[in-house]
């Protein structure tokens, strides 16, 4: 398991000192390239071939970071670290290394070292006068995995990890240990400062790769994270049993309690991962089910550890992390797909032996519910989706999986019949549960299923119950398009409306309960009006009206609170009802993003956020026209969002009137209300 080290013993680093540009005698220093300004197009403002920008080099990757990291925040940040090391965990896994040193120094560079092959220094025979080692941190997908020549499997697969730190950095320096001589080269912003260059012989062999990152880039307060290096460094010892991680970290950055100095190496690989993850937590099963087996004629091993415990795990009922390739694969994916289905085939499988029928009802929620699993495998020319591998989506993965697992968890399960029996006997329980679950939200919806019109207008919530649900009202399908992608689906439902609705206060009663679009809403809310209204009967615990933030959309917010306070006050009385507020506009400079509710916010903003600065300003047109993300951060997310809720003073009378006034049948009573308040209105007119 992970333990300190006081002293680790002799470092790789202790005889290497920081790596300077080195050029020989009488040679030309190559000046970094700047960045070329974009194209200007013509005084008429024509579009010709003067817009036409050709990005070259790792141009493309300084303008456009987030194409290939994600972004530039600090998950970003940390991802060039990833990079870095699974480079040096595809000489471990390929057999050539087997130790690994991370290093944050005091400045904020970060080097990995591996004690592998060395990258290779000759010169590239596809372009003339640089070396390999300058052609793999300067060219975008060049690497030694695209074929299984140098490596059987990588994490490594587009060629462009390496470049995209390099680019991404404010200085990069390598150092390479190869057929007895040591060789450096040093770049800055992606650009080679001076060509590699012989050092001296060396018995050494490896690679070194320092770095510090672009501020430029991300912004003048990224800094590395001692803890998120230690876990993720701690993380890669787990999924390669052969190799070791030195980690060590200079005093100066040390804030969070993290070890300046440990030794990570775990023979026992995933299942020692998961004895941490546990700890003493009471488990179904006296053993875990973990194994780890390599198929040489196939390129691919699978390494998996599971156990099942009632009390959960810390925060969560249950978890799921996967890798491929040492890469974590937040996102699951195929092998992911491939370990869940073999552990319901194998445990139905024993159910049918032993004459258990309520195992053929299980299903992969059940058998997962109050797990913790890891899965690890090691395949051939890997799918992900997109540069961050945070998805697997290669099919042989899943093939992989269930194919290596159904032998050995028949013989888990039948060598210690006791514990299969308890271990079937508690998923068992997991599937009645979740059908009494079902049933039960079948029949608390039955009155909004029962005649329900909205089958492709309302999607709902997966929540059983109205703790903690919400339903957001919007307006019209392309917002509620937006707000169904950016949604919470176990608790956030969706309504989308047509426009403004019926102006309740102005129009006769059998009008308003012959409105189609009032009916659906009732429905979907469960209820029924005036004194028939129930607070119990509510299906939802918040009802959130979600409109643009200009005047049509404060029209249909006043037309649907008008709705809500004639037909079900009690409503509002039980504080039930609120507004989202999205914001008008996005202002953004470098890495720094903000969102301004109104004009009077963005002038804030850009005197106090943004002072001397000029930022891209942009405005939203409406709900419709926000990405499902900027939606989810700014209007939907509970963490992040404001909500204003609608109350009623202790003097209803005073509301009546106003309600009345406003929205009412008599429009003499508007045109008197506007002449007796048009000075408070004098700001917002443009004179």
């Amino acid at each position: 398991m992970s333990k300190s080290a006081a002293n680790p013993g002799p470092g790789l680093f202790d005889d290497a000192p920081v790596p300077v540009p080195v050029q020989p005698a009488g040679s030309k220093p190559v000046e970094p390239r700047p960045t070329p300004p974009a194209a200007a197009a013509s005084s008429s403002g024509s579009y010709n071939a003067d817009a036409i920008e050709v990005l070259e080099g790792l141009e493309p990757v300084r303008r456009r970071p987030g194409m290939y990291i994600g972004g530039t925040d600090e998950r970003a940040l940390h991802h060039l670290f990833a990079e870095v090391l699974d480079n040096a965990m595809d000489e471990a896994v390929a057999g050539h290394a087997k130790l690994i040193e991370v290093s944050l120094e005091a400045d904020g560079t970060l080097a990995v070292r591996d004690d592998g092959r060395g990258i290779p220094v000759d010169p590239h025979p596809k372009h003339p006068g640089k070396s390999a080692l300058e052609v793999v941190f300067t060219v975008l997908h060049a690497g030694g995995k695209f074929t299984a020549g140098a490596y059987q499997t990588s994490g490594g697969l587009h060629g462009v990890g390496a470049s995209v730190v390099n680019a991404l950095s404010e200085r990069l320096d390598v150092t390479v240990w190869r057929d007895g001589e040591e060789w450096r080269q040093g770049f800055a912003r992606g650009l080679p400062v001076a060509p590699a260059m012989k050092i001296g012989p060396s018995r050494k062999h490896g690679t070194l790769v320092r770095f510090l990152p672009d501020h430029e880039i991300f912004g003048p307060d990224a800094v590395f994270r001692p803890a998120r290096l230690y876990r993720m460094a701690r993380s890669k010892a787990y999924l390669f049993r052969g190799v070791e991680i030195r980690w060590s970290c200079a005093a100066e950055r040390i804030h969070d309690g993290t070890p300046a100095e440990a030794v990570f190496h775990f023979p026992n690989g995933l299942a020692d991962f998961l004895a941490e993850r546990v700890g003493t937590a009471d488990t179904v099963t006296p053993e875990p089910f973990a194994g780890r087996i390599e198929r040489k004629d196939e390129a691919g091993a699978v390494e998996w550890a599971v156990t099942w415990t009632p009390a959960g795990f810390g925060e969560h009922d249950s978890f799921v992390q996967s890798y491929c390739n040492t890469v974590p694969t937040p996102e699951g994916g195929t092998h992911e797909a491939g370990f869940r289905a073999a552990l319901v085939r194998g445990l139905k499988a024993y159910g049918e032996m032993t004459g258990e029928k309520r195992a053929a009802a299980i299903t992969a929620e059940d058998v997962i519910a109050n797990a913790g699993a890891l899965i690890s495998v090691f395949v051939k020319n890997p799918e992900f989706q997109g540069q961050t591998k945070e998805r697997l989506s290669s099919s042989d993965a899943q093939r992989l999986v269930e194919t290596v697992l159904r032998d050995p968890l028949d013989h888990w399960l039948t060598a210690q019949p006791k514990a299969a029996t308890a271990l079937l006997q508690f998923v068992i329980e997991r599937a009645e549960e979740r059908m009494k679950r079902r049933k039960d939200r079948e029949v608390a919806r039955a009155s909004a299923t029962r005649k329900l019109r909205l089958p492709g207008k309302l999607a709902d919530c997966s929540s059983s119950g109205a703790d903690g649900s919400e339903l957001f009202i919007v307006e019209g399908d392309s917002a509620g398009g937006s707000a169904k992608q950016a949604r919470n689906r176990s608790n956030q439902a969706i309504l989308p409306l047509r426009g403004k609705i019926l102006n309740v206060a102005s129009a006769a009663n059998d009008k308003a309960a012959k409105n189609v679009e009032l009916s659906d809403l009732l429905l979907a809310l469960g209820v029924q009006t005036g004194n028939r209204f129930k607070e119990e009967d509510l299906r939802y615990d918040r009802i959130i009206i979600m409109t643009d933030a200009d005047v049509d959309g404060a029209h249909i917010a006043s037309l649907l609170i008008t709705f809500f306070y004639h037909s079900m006050p009690d409503m509002i009385r039980a504080g039930k009802l609120y507004l989202a507020l999205p914001p008008l506009y996005r202002i953004s400079h470098g890495a720094t993003t903000v969102y301004a509710r109104d004009d009077a916010h963005r002038e804030e903003l850009m005197a106090t956020t943004f002072k001397g600065k000029k930022p891209e300003i942009g405005r939203f047109k409406g709900l419709g026209e926000m990405m499902p993300a900027q939606l989810k951060e700014t209007t939907m997310d509970p963490g992040k969002r404001t909500l204003a809720r609608v109350t009623l003073p202790r003097d209803e009378e005073d509301v009546a009137n106003l309600v009345e006034t406003l929205m009412g049948r008599k429009p003499e009573l508007r045109f008197r209300f506007i002449q007796e308040n048009a000075e408070f209105a004098v700001e917002d007119l443009d004179v």
